[in-house]
């Protein structure tokens, strides 16, 4: 991806398990944050 580029819709599982998609926040900034989970390696 280049700067500027749109972000491809993806769907991921938050905290709880549920699923959240990136189309749900079209027309809205977004910012990702990703970390591992807590006792994970690496």
């Amino acid at each position: 991806m280049q700067v500027n580029d749109k972000a491809p819709d993806f769907t991921l599982q938050d905290e709880d398990g549920k699923p959240v998609s990136l189309a749900n926040f079209k027309g809205r900034h977004v910012v990702l944050y990703f970390f591992p989970k807590a006792d994970t390696p690496g």
